[in-house]
């Protein structure tokens, strides 16, 4: 390997773009650098990535590249506030390097663009964020687990349209959220996989005439593979798009989730702890729950940051446009919203104080168990549309066996006592017996539910560990990147 091999060549001091582009009044239009603060470690990584790469391909010396990795490890102890003015981070750090450096600091820039740079560093950064929402919704479907489980044979009205419907529990109500929360973390894990491959190499977007190894660079910073085309590695931002609505979905479950738990509120229901309640300004009888307020209102985050995406990205052309430079702050500012969200959701959940007594007293009330009455008909031989016209004729005076029969004298063609007695009646318009004949797959009744927290268990186990085997793959490639950078 020569010692002085083919590199950049700008000068020390230089702003990287070239001083015919370094001022007028659009400077602070387009620079990005305050926003890119996120950006600053995974640029680093990426740097140090890409020059390992350089060193083996003999196309940078191992004495240039000495230097720009201490110029590197410099940078990142000054941190991003130690940065010069620049377009954007990644621009600032180079400018950075050849201050430190000089012209050989120019080096580091060979064989790769900011095109392929910025998506890399991107991917970098946001897969460490799914991973890290990934782990706060892991933790809500466990909180719903454990109080599910606590809460078995409370029962409780379920409702359609906000009406009493059929008496449930409130462990079938909470493990429908669950459900809900799991299929978002096949999501998150689905667009983390799709998320976790490498663009850099692609350059600009038609490659470069350097003999790089783009397999290398991906192993060293943890990618599972390479984005193939160069052309799509710099300018597809779908992970982005498929990551964003991901978070909005779960945005989305997360506000229903709220909803219900204002309602329950209202109701008697539940008690949020003070932690998670304020009071008013001049009514000090108030007890709000504006915490999950605001985490229902967290789903317009979500929404408009998704829909702000979709709208920059349509009809870009290829290949690398500056619009998408305000693509994917979209994307980490729904995560942020929609993390601190969960997080305050999980902790209203795990201290909140529900109220067995008023849920089983409102399961009784309000004519829910007429469906149970309706289906006892059925199953003892009345056709199940006369069953419902039987019993919608005399549910707004109580489902009472004598007033049933009454009924029955003019709707049926035989006795109601043909089909039933007073005793399965009387039964029937109980809310925990209505509860224990539901007993199908999914449904209320202990042994449905004991099923759900048992599949309900797997699911989170099986997420939890897809996470942290992902988690340690990142961890272990960044160790070893430290190390390899720091032996040249």
């Amino acid at each position: 390997m020569e010692e002085d091999s083919p590199g950049g060549s700008a000068e020390a001091g230089d702003v990287v773009r070239g001083e015919r582009f370094s001022g007028g009044p659009a400077r602070g239009f387009l620079s990005s650098l305050a926003a890119d603060e996120r950006l600053f470690e995974a640029d680093l990584a990426v740097d140090r990535a890409h020059l390992v790469m350089l060193v083996e391909q003999e196309i940078v010396s191992t004495s240039d590249a000495r230097q720009i990795v201490q110029a590197l490890d410099a940078i990142e102890q000054a941190g991003h506030e130690g940065l010069p003015a620049g377009e954007d981070v990644h621009a600032a750090i180079e400018t950075a390097v050849i201050d430190r450096v000089g012209p050989p600091g120019g080096r580091l820039h060979t064989a790769r663009s900011r095109n392929d740079e910025v998506a890399t560093c991107i991917r970098h950064r946001l897969r460490a964020d799914i991973l890290s929402l990934l782990g706060a919704v892991v933790g809500l479907g466990e909180a719903l687990g454990t109080l599910a489980e606590s809460h078995r044979e409370t029962t409780m009205p379920g409702l359609t349209h906000l009406q009493p419907a059929q008496p449930t529990t409130l462990a079938q109500h909470l493990c429908s959220y669950e459900a809900s929360f799991g299929r978002d973390c096949e999501r998150l894990l689905d667009a983390f996989e799709r998320t976790n491959r490498s663009p850099l190499g692609a350059a600009a977007f038609a490659g470069t005439p350097f003999d790089i190894d783009r397999e290398r660079t991906a192993s060293l910073l943890g990618f599972d593979g390479l984005v193939e085309n160069a052309m799509d590695a710099v300018s597809a931002r779908d992970f982005l798009v498929e990551t964003t609505a991901a978070v909005a979905t779960t945005a989305t479950h997360l506000s229903g989730l709220a909803a219900d738990v204002i309602l329950f509120a209202n109701k008697g229901y539940v008690r949020l702890a003070d932690d998670y309640a304020s009071t008013s300004s001049i009514m000090p009888q108030k007890v709000n729950p504006d915490s999950m307020e605001l985490v229902r209102g967290s789903a317009g985050d979500a929404g408009a940051g998704l829909q702000g995406m979709l709208t920059t990205l349509k009809g870009l052309p290829r290949a690398y446009n500056r619009d998408l430079q305000r693509v994917h702050g979209h994307a980490f500012d729904a995560i942020d919203s929609v993390q601190e969200a969960t997080e305050v959701a999980t902790g209203a959940l795990e201290t909140a104080d529900w109220q067995p007594d008023r849920l089983a007293e409102a399961a009784a009330a309000g004519g829910s168990t007429a469906t149970g009455v309706a289906d006892l008909l059925a199953m003892n031989g009345v056709p199940f549309r006369s069953a419902h016209r039987l019993v919608a004729a005399v549910a707004e005076e109580g489902l009472t066996y004598d007033r049933l029969a009454e009924a029955a004298a003019e709707l049926l063609a035989e006795p109601l006592s043909t089909y039933v007695d007073a005793e399965q009646v009387a039964a029937a318009r109980e809310p925990t017996q209505s509860v224990a004949s539901r007993d199908s797959r999914g449904g209320p009744a202990s042994s449905a539910i004991d099923a759900q927290l048992e599949r309900l268990g797997r699911r989170l186990a099986a997420h939890r560990s897809r996470r942290e085997r992902h988690e340690q793959a990142v961890a272990d490639a960044g160790e070893r990147l430290r190390e390899v950078s720091g032996d040249l």
